[in-house]
């Protein structure tokens, strides 16, 4: 997504930086050339944002035209409450107080220049100021708090280049570029990039959805397709506006930051895979459970239990028992009890998390089935058999670390068993449009859905050991045409 600075007068800014074009502040806004580009972002550097002066038109008027300018008339207006300064001090409370910590003084000033300090100790906090508010240059008032006993956040607002002092120019300087480069390169037989896609991962997360192998080929076919991929994580929530599409390859969950990265994204008009209401679905299997049985898609006996009604599960369901967590995922949160003594002591455990639990019958398989789906066409088919002496695919230890792995079998999705494939898309279906691994078990001629997975694996050399690299370019090619879609280009 091409980029402008604008300024008041381009003597502001006499630097190069690739990518990005400098422009006076009235000429943007009374240049009807630039009333009809489409996707830029537009980075607001002007001496002043008070309401209707030049740089609050300039934010106001990119806004109207479908550009994306930093700051945006909210951040403008958010920058100036009182009450959103408080807010935001005591949500960053335990970050102020440890960064600013050694300081002697009474009182502290922050400049932050595309969310970068001077002093790298304060890069985080200046990371986290820049995510909440988005403007390109801004100074961060703190003061001590005697009746406190701690740092404040007294107030935030943005600054003009003009008003940066001499000796930050080139620390300026340098942060934009940095900034400005942080797009991934791609190679010179390719076509430039039109739109930009943020992958969200977790470099520290255990069992990720996807391998570093994978990550990297999802990369590639996304810079074939015309992406400019740049990963990002749980610190950057405030730079999403500058994508148009986010690729969620972390462990998603409600209670989460994916899920409210996944909120921020479609609110700001981004092609978003795991879609937040997708998330919603797949996570909660009291959900999955009451949608499945709605549209009469065969599963395993299942029971939806609360305290009421607990005493009447043995009712219902024979021994062997399966008990879920309705936030599980990776087989954490699933257990399988044999008698009245083990499913009263899980029954306790689960209902101490949640109001509702999922008791389902144990179906014995040598192996599940699981389907990738997306945008409802199959892109894969895996066999993945249960664990040496387990009845899950996955062996856990008594902390939940994995330990053991079944094998697994990829097939071509043609030769998947055609009842296994339409139970499969059915269910697909009825969560929506998205990216989903659908669970299945064949039981001679029945085939029950276990679960709808949001955010599914793909490891190298598993999940795309037939399709091998075209299993990324389709999905890429969705992803794009569904951003030219939303982008209204052809």
């Amino acid at each position: 997504m091409p980029s402008l600075i604008v300024v008041d007068n381009p003597c502001d800014w006499p630097h190069a930086i690739a990518d990005a074009e400098v422009v006076e502040a009235r000429q943007y806004l009374t240049d009807s050339s630039y009333v009809n580009r489409k996707n830029l972002k537009v980075f607001n550097l002007c001496r002043s944002y008070r309401y209707q002066s030049i740089g609050y038109y300039v934010s106001l008027l990119a806004a109207a035209r479908g550009h994306r300018p930093q700051p945006g008339v909210q951040t403008i207006q958010d920058l100036k409450s009182s009450v959103i300064i408080r807010s935001i001090s005591d949500e960053l409370d335990r970050l102020i107080q440890k960064s600013l910590q050694p300081l002697q003084s009474k009182d502290f000033i922050l400049s932050i220049y595309f969310g970068r300090n001077l002093a790298k100790r304060y890069d985080r906090l200046s990371r986290k100021l820049y995510s909440l508010f988005q403007a390109p240059l801004m100074r961060a008032h703190f003061t001590w708090s005697i009746r406190q006993k701690k740092w404040l956040l007294q107030s935030i607002g943005p600054v003009a280049v003009s008003g940066v002092p001499a000796e930050h120019v080139d620390f300026l300087l340098q942060a934009a570029k940095t900034y400005f480069s942080g797009r991934q390169t791609w190679p010179k037989t390719l076509s430039r990039p039109r739109y930009d896609m943020a992958i969200l991962v977790d470099p520290d997360e255990i069992e990720p959805p996807s391998d570093e192998r994978a990550l990297q080929r999802f990369e590639k076919a996304a810079i074939k397709v015309g992406f400019a991929p740049v990963r990002i994580g749980r610190d950057d929530y405030g730079r999403l506006a500058e994508f148009d599409a986010l690729f969620i390859r972390e462990t998603t969950s409600v209670n989460h930051h994916t899920y409210r990265f996944a909120r921020r994204a479609a609110a700001e008009g981004l092609v978003v895979v795991d879609d937040p209401e997708s998330i919603l679905r797949c996570t909660n299997k009291v959900f999955l459970a009451e949608i499945l049985e709605r549209h009469k898609v065969l599963t395993p006996q299942t029971l939806i239990v609360d305290r009421s009604n607990r005493k009447q599960l043995t009712d219902h369901l024979e021994f062997p028992i399966v008990l879920k967590q309705p936030d599980s995922s990776f087989s954490q949160g699933v257990t399988k009890v044999d008698n009245v003594m083990q499913l009263k002591e899980q029954l306790e455990r689960l209902f101490a998390k949640s109001e509702l639990i999922i008791a389902q019958e144990f179906l014995p398989t040598p192996f599940d089935w699981r389907v990738g789906i997306f945008d409802c066409q199959p892109l894969y088919a895996c066999r993945y058999f249960m664990a040496k002496h387990h009845w899950q695919i996955l062996k856990r230890d008594g902390g939940g670390k994995k330990a053991g792995e079944g094998r697994f079998e990829t097939l071509p999705v043609e030769h998947l068993p055609a009842k296994v494939l339409r139970v499969a898309l059915k269910a697909a279906n009825l969560i929506g449009r998205g990216f989903y691994g659908v669970d299945l078990k064949q039981v001679g001629p029945k085939v029950y859905v276990i679960e709808v997975n949001d955010n599914p694996s793909i490891d190298a050399g598993v999940e795309d050991k037939c399709l091998k690299l075209e299993l990324y370019d389709r999905f890429m090619k969705v992803m794009f045409q569904r951003v030219v879609q939303q982008r209204g280009r052809a």
